[in-house]
């Protein structure tokens, strides 16, 4: 017999706020109907945020996707139905209205289960893309539109001077070689 009971991740909407509290629900009554085959796992992904206070540092795992939930499943049969009649899950992402829920592709779940694809990591770190004195445009962050000129290169850290005129004033900035483009 082929084992067709192949799980896919799937993306569960949830009453934002509600995330821990759906995952809780999601999984006691999927053990309730004895259905634990078909679900391998839910997911909230949360990531830590440290926080000060009253002088203290507080480690609070914040909700990474607010009104999200992540779960890997086999979605046969009543399984749907089952978790869209849970009390805080509003449906599936991806859905048409009345239509299948979309599974995640892979990269998307390695992307959200915070696995870098390897591949991006390992890009030809030999060369290095960038020039000193050079023309760069910074595409992220705060500067992002703004063009600057090619300080410094930091190698082992991938990241680059780069100077900046921002109110006609020339200002250092640190960026890494994923924030600028060549001009």
């Amino acid at each position: 017999m082929a084992d067709n009971n192949v799980k896919k991740w799937y993306v569960v909407r949830a009453v934002s706020g509600q995330e821990n509290k759906v995952k809780a629900y999601i999984e006691t009554e999927i053990n309730r109907l004895g259905m634990g085959d078909y679900v391998a796992q839910v997911l909230v992904p949360t990531e830590k945020v440290v926080q000060v206070r009253e002088g203290k540092k507080v480690t609070k795992d914040r909700v990474y996707f607010p009104g999200y939930v992540m779960m890997e499943a086999n979605l046969a049969g009543e399984i749907p139905h089952i978790i869209k009649s849970i009390t805080g899950v509003i449906g599936f992402l991806g859905e048409v209205k009345g239509g299948d829920p979309v599974p995640l592709r892979m990269s998307e779940v390695n992307r959200m289960l915070g696995k870098v694809d390897e591949l991006t990591v390992s890009t030809d770190t030999h060369s290095i893309p960038f020039n000193i004195g050079e023309t760069i445009k910074v595409i992220d962050g705060p500067f992002n539109g703004f063009n600057g000129t090619v300080e410094k290169i930091n190698e082992e850290k991938r990241k680059l001077e780069v100077m900046v005129k921002i109110f006609g004033r020339k200002t250092p900035l640190e960026l890494s070689f994923m924030q600028v483009e060549k001009v």
